[in-house]
Parts: C-alpha cells; sequence; structure tokens
C-alpha cells in the first residue's frame, strides 16, 4: 500500500488521546480521521473506508470490542484491519480481541516504535521497522578524506537510512561517505545506495536516493533516534 496514502481512523473518546495519537501519526508520514465515539466511527465509514482503525476499548456508547463484533456482521467492515489500544486498567486478554476480530493490540501511549511497526506490519506487505520522519538539512555526499563531497539535503530520516534529494543521485548498491549536518552536530557514516531516481514518479515524491547506514558510529546512531523522537513529541505533549 502507498504509505502516502494510507489514512487511519482513530476512535477515542478521550479528545486529549485523540490529539495526541493523531498528531503522532500524521508526524510519521499518515493521514488520520477521527472518531469519539463508536457511532461516529461507524457513520465515519459510510463513505470511502479508511486503510485501517485504531480503536480504544473504553468508547463512550460501547465497548471497542462491541464496535469490532458490530463491524464482523457487515461483509464491507469486516475486511477492514482494526487495532486496539488499551487504556483500561483490566484489560481484555489479546485473544479475546482477536476473537473478535482484531489484528493486533497495544498499551494506550506505547512507545511510538511500537506504534510504528504495528501498523506497518498490518497494512505493509514489506513493512518499515524504524520510524521514519521528514527533514530538512544539509548533507554532504561522496568526498571521503581527500576532498569535500557535494552538498545536497536530507529530506527524510530514520535510525537506519535516510534519504537525500538529488538530481545526480548515486546508482543502486553504491557505498557513499555521507556527512549530515543535524541542529548543531555532524554525522560522518557511509551508506548503502537502495533506491535511486533522477526524476520524480513511482515511489519517488522527489529525485533522490534511499539509503541505508552501514557504517555509522553507535553514539551517531542514538542520537538520531533521540532526535526523532523528540521530533514527534514536539508539540504533542
Amino acid at each position: 500500500m502507498d504509505r502516502k496514502n494510507l489514512e487511519i481512523l482513530v476512535v477515542d473518546g478521550s479528545a486529549s488521546h485523540i490529539f495526541y495519537m493523531a498528531g503522532v501519526l500524521r508526524k510519521v508520514g499518515y493521514l488520520v480521521r477521527s472518531a469519539s465515539s463508536a457511532e461516529d466511527a461507524l457513520k465515519a465509514m459510510d463513505g470511502v473506508l479508511p486503510s485501517l482503525m485504531i480503536t480504544d476499548t473504553a468508547l463512550p456508547d460501547m465497548t471497542g470490542l462491541d464496535l469490532l463484533r458490530k463491524m464482523q456482521q457487515s461483509p464491507r467492515l469486516k475486511v477492514l484491519p482494526v487495532i486496539i489500544h488499551i487504556s483500561e486498567k483490566n484489560p481484555p486478554t489479546e485473544a479475546v480481541c482477536k476473537a473478535a476480530g482484531c489484528l493486533a493490540y497495544f498499551r494506550k501511549l506505547a512507545d511510538v516504535d511500537v506504534l510504528y511497526r504495528t501498523i506497518e506490519a498490518a497494512v505493509q506487505s514489506v513493512p518499515r521497522h524504524m520510524v521514519r520522519i521528514d527533514t530538512f538539512f544539509r548533507a554532504e555526499v561522496g568526498g571521503g578524506p581527500a576532498g569535500q563531497g557535494r552538498t545536497e539535503y536530507m529530506t527524510a530520516l530514520s535510525e537506519g537510512g535516510l534519504y537525500i534529494k538529488s538530481l545526480t543521485p548515486e546508482p543502486v548498491n553504491a557505498l557513499v561517505p555521507i556527512k549530515l549536518f543535524i541542529r548543531g552536530r555532524e554525522i560522518s557514516a557511509t551508506a548503502l545506495v537502495l533506491y535511486s531516481s533522477p526524476t520524480v514518479g513511482g515511489q519517488h515524491r522527489e529525485p533522490g536516493m534511499g539509503m541505508k547506514f552501514v557504517d555509522i558510529s553507535e553514539q551517531d546512531r542514538e542520537f538520531i533516534k533521540d532526535f526523532i523522537k523528540k521530533q514527534i513529541s514536539e508539540g504533542l505533549t
């Protein structure tokens, strides 16, 4: 499924929880709709179905499990992937949730990594395992000890790799020395080009190359991981 068109319906009786969950999901690249009750959720699905629904078990008009059971009675709704997020003190077991029709479940306000991996596993045939966010930071590509690389810009970043916007991307499977400049920190690494395109089209929103870190210090990797978490939570807590 094309990630840029993936829409998630968040169902929760708490406005603050909807604000947080929707904010997190948008920051990691998903489109979001919300509903504050089971009835509102069913009405929201009268038109175009979302790609996925995340619902709390404790809703004002019925339980999340009852909502799932109601959806299972509809040939149109029963095919929708559903993830339960649990806030009750005595939550249903995973077996009960799955018997009601949910694909997965997790504790409310779980780590963003857990949420992201759960969603990816639910809707993608080749799921990502690391949170990826949009960015815009200067990068130097190529060069190495002999000289300075050319200046490009990094437009997406994860703990495991990045996307660099470029009209002259390196070829697939090239090992490329890079330097990243993130909030006053200079990070030197070597990255492998996984995919590359000098034009826009298909999976490419912009010309450039997707790269995986193959040589990066643990300190720099931890810095990137912490930076991503701070970017996601900024303005939401």
